[in-house]
């Protein structure tokens, strides 16, 4: 096994099979990738299809319904057995087939999600995901990134790097690639590596990859302990719990009715099986499944959108957001900057001349990776004329001292002949705190105080631009620290940029107003700037714009006041966005929060939903983040909160369908047996009711598209109960309804006739179109007419299948042999499909009510009718 650390530099090449100027050729790195298999720990199995079959048929509910099997064996009914056994085998099918779509949907996430890294491909940067990196890959470092793999440093500046995960040394860790350490050295100490699972705190380099996957050193972490799974959502422990307590309500009823038909004189046999039957559609064992489905397709609905969910609590969070703490840069805007001014006019190719060597920015991966700001230095001065790759590979490299939050500027030290220039640029007062020339003319002249105002002045008219200050310097000394470097400069002028808003961004700002969410803006950028985006977008400006250093000066009690009563901050540190979001949260908020920098991480971890940027967002910060922007735009936050909103209205419409069904069949049974008259439906119709009603609120609800006032809702609370009284209210409302309709038509049939296998054929039948047309109904609070029949297709084939076996009960011996029913005559359809119409569609009769008063309402100018009153059973 190659030792790399203790091969110098010039042999790495050789040994890896690559130049490092050119990376490896995409033919190269596809038939490293065949040998060496992907770049991750370890590969996920799936379970063969039948072995999740068997686990599906082994769940308690299923097994009851095998028992019911073996019942009727034993009673000689063969044929019902088999129907039985037949269900079984559909339900744990479509079962399956539900996890396994959500597994896929699921996986599709991660795959969107995967972490990507920047190497050298062909001779040109390349970004990649992690799980395509092989060894000989040359990659390229950055400040903010996670390394993905294991390798050998050739080339470092100020590289610092975060290697607690692998470590757990809480300190920084200087890299160098210059250094030859003997085989022997331990892990920690080994400088001139890096290594998978660590961070790029500082500087940038470059490295050739010597180990992925589970050869990495974080392989042998990895085999130690397996990472653990994220565990259920408040909403899915909540279900959890309500279905545990309902199971022995429903088992109650399952005893009770069948024991009190028994002791009334209906057949022991009946009601045995009855018994088994009412328990397997009562208790609602689907209310988790349900909420399962709705987060992991939800998740990959939002990620097909640009939505990446990394924690399924964000899909259930998300909707509940009041507040969003939000930058500016690339998240408002287009975070495409140009350069449209400078100050002085005569010194702009000078100033551009330093932005270019103060600048990371690769010439041929500018729309790849870059800061947009370092970008539009490098774009103005191309278009000026200046030579960027000539002017660079004059300068050979010293020192770079990259930009970070405290100092606000950056540096970068190069050769010049036989003197060192030394480049500055970064914020305005960060840059002239270091400087004591400023340049007039060709000349250096003392940096006075009036001068020093006048520079300031300038800041303050100009009109909301990203200003840039550069300076720069010669020295004789051989070296120079970053002390020594960013010290007695000479001030040369700024630099102008215009940041764009983003198209859809003043709408999506309205329409999270309109939903009670308040967006704060929080922005590192000078506070002209930040007000006048601000200003563009309709904020509350009047009482100015506040800056960390206001922040700083205020008492605990005093910033969260300050905090919760103003929404445009500018000039804050990552520390102080951190407070901000504490703040709110302390005042009762559900605070989502963007980032796209490491000191972003705790921010985003502290909100209730942590939102990074995927196209700028170093890999900290989507490593903290609950979800991704994969654009980076707010607009796209927006649309996922309307897409979330809806999911969890979809989930209340779905528990409120599903528990109302299970009322209304339990009451149905319950007061045949009180009438001591036989109960309204047979074994196998019961059976057959909880699958068709399953499909219903397991498929259908899920699919029902955002309804139109989504965005007009305030917030919902994430405490508040599921069963609250407002949901209990429309729950039994729901069933007193379906309960009627199938009441009345099985009493009027049975006491018209006495015929027990006429009346439980129009109770049966009843019900199938009852619970179609009160699912139809209960999918949106508008009227159905106005929502269109078929804009929910799976509810709208689910009811053709009702229909299909409506027909076959109809037509097909054979189909109402297996289903116990008979045919029936005009009066009979005419009492069925009356009832259930009558029995559920009154709803329809109360919304077409309501959105006439609505817009009665709206038409005199009344207050907007709230939110409880606009949801309708």
């Amino acid at each position: 096994m190659t030792s790399w650390h203790s091969l110098p530099v010039s042999a790495v090449e050789d040994r890896a099979g690559v130049q490092v100027d050119l990376g490896l050729s995409a033919s190269e790195a596809s038939k490293r990738l065949t040998q060496y298999g992907p770049n991750r720990l370890r590969e996920e199995r799936r379970e063969p299809f039948w072995r999740d079959f068997v686990e599906e048929v082994s769940e308690p509910m299923l097994l009851l319904l095998l028992g019911v099997g073996v019942l009727y064996v034993l009673f000689g009914r063969l044929v019902e057995a088999g129907f039985v056994w037949a269900i079984v085998l559909a339900i744990a099918g479509i079962e399956v087939l539900n996890e396994r779509r959500a597994d896929d949907a699921i996986a599709a996430l991660h795959a969107v999600a995967e972490p990507q890294a920047l190497v050298r491909r062909d001779g040109r940067p390349v970004q990649v995901a992690a799980s395509e990196v092989v060894p000989g890959d040359v990659m390229l470092l950055e400040a903010g990134r996670r390394v993905p793999a294991d390798a050998r440093l050739m080339e470092g500046h100020s590289l610092l790097l975060d290697e607690s995960a692998l470590t757990g040394e809480s300190i920084g860790v200087d890299k160098s690639a210059d250094v030859v350490l003997p085989a022997a050295v331990p892990l920690a100490e080994r400088l001139n590596m890096v290594f998978a699972g660590t961070t790029v705190l500082r500087g940038r380099g470059t490295a050739v990859v010597t180990a992925t996957g589970t050869r990495m050193e974080l392989g042998r972490i990895a085999e130690l302990a397996e990472q653990a799974e994220e565990g259920p959502t408040p909403l899915q422990e909540a279900l959890s719990q309500l279905a545990r307590w309902m199971i022995w309500v429903a088992a109650g009823f399952s005893v009770g009715i069948p024991l009190i038909g028994w002791l009334t004189g209906q057949p022991l046999v009946e009601m045995v099986v009855t018994g088994f039957a009412l328990l397997f559609a009562s208790v609602p064992e689907e209310l988790p499944v349900i909420i399962t489905l709705i987060l992991a397709f939800g998740g990959y609905w939002l990620s097909r959108q640009g939505a990446v969910m990394r924690r399924r609590r964000a899909v259930e969070m998300l909707g509940a957001v009041s507040v969003i703490a939000t930058d500016k840069t690339g998240t408002l805007t287009e975070n495409r900057m140009r350069a449209t001014k400078f100050w002085p006019a005569t010194h702009s190719t000078r100033l551009l001349t330093v932005g270019v060597v103060c600048n990371d920015v690769a010439v041929d991966g500018l729309g790849a990776a870059g800061d947009p700001l370092d970008r539009a230095l490098v774009e103005a001065a191309q278009a000026r004329g200046v030579d960027v790759d000539a002017l660079r590979a004059a300068h050979s490299l010293v020192d770079e001292y990259s930009f970070d939050s405290a100092r606000q500027r950056m540096s970068v030290t190069v050769r010049r002949g036989r003197r060192l220039w030394v480049t500055v640029k970064g914020a305005p007062e960060s840059v002239l705190e270091v400087c004591t020339t400023v340049l007039v003319g060709d000349e250096a002249k003392p940096l006075t105080n009036k001068r020093r105002a006048a520079v300031l002045r300038t800041l303050t008219g100009s009109g909301g631009l990203r200003v840039v200050a550069l300076a720069e310097k010669e020295s004789s000394a051989a070296s120079l620290s970053q002390a020594e470097a960013e010290a007695k400069l000479t001030f040369l002028g700024l630099v102008g940029m215009q940041d764009p808003l983003r198209r859809d961004v003043p709408e999506a700002i309205a329409s999270c107003r309109a939903a009670g969410i308040r967006t704060v803006i929080v922005s590192g950028d000078h506070p002209e700037t930040v007000g006048a985006i601000a200003g563009e977008l309709g904020f509350p400006t009047s009482d100015g714009v506040l800056t960390g250093q206001d922040l700083e000066t205020l008492g605990a009690t005093a910033f969260r006041e300050t905090v919760d009563q103003h929404s445009v901050f500018a000039r804050t540190t990552p520390e102080q966005k951190l407070r901000i979001v504490r703040a709110l949260t302390e005042q009762g908020h559900h605070v989502a929060a963007t980032g796209d920098g490491i000191n972003d991480a705790p921010a985003l971890a502290a909100a209730q939903v942590g939102v990074a940027m995927g196209q700028t967002g170093t890999d900290v910060a989507r490593q903290a983040a609950d979800m991704v922007l994969m654009d980076d735009s707010f607009a796209t936050l927006e649309r996922s909160i309307r897409q979330c909103r809806g999911l969890f209205a979809n989930l209340e419409k779905g528990i409120r369908y599903y528990l109302a069904c299970k009322i209304a069949l339990v009451a149905s049974c319950l007061l045949a047996v009180l009438l001591a008259i036989p109960l309204p439906f047979q074994p196998m119709q019961i059976i057959l009711i909880e699958l068709l009603m399953d499909l219903a609120a397991s498929a259908g609800f899920v699919a029902e598209p955002p309804e139109y006032d989504v965005m007009r809702r305030p917030p919902r609370d994430p405490r508040e109960r599921v069963l609250n009284r407002h949901m209990i209210q429309a729950i039994f409302t729901a069933a007193l309804g379906l309960f009627a309709a199938v009441t009345a038509a099985y009493l009027i049939t049975w006491y018209g006739s006495h015929s027990a296998v006429r009346a439980q054929t129009v109770a049966f039948c009843t019900w199938l179109i009852g619970h179609v047309l009160m699912a139809l109904s209960m999918r949106s609070h508008q009227p159905l007419l106005r929502v269109g029949l078929m804009s929910n297709r799976v509810i709208a084939g689910w009811g053709l299948g009702v229909a299909i076996v409506l027909v076959l009960i109809a037509v097909v011996p054979a189909a109402q042999t297996f289903t116990r029913t008979t045919t029936l005559h005009g009066l009979d359809w005419a009492l069925v499909i009356g009832a259930a119409a009558a029995g559920t569609l009154w709803n329809e009769a109360a919304k077409w009510i309501g959105a006439r008063r609505r817009t009665t309402d709206a038409a005199g100018h009344t207050t907007p009718t709230s939110t409880r009153e606009l949801i309708q059973v």
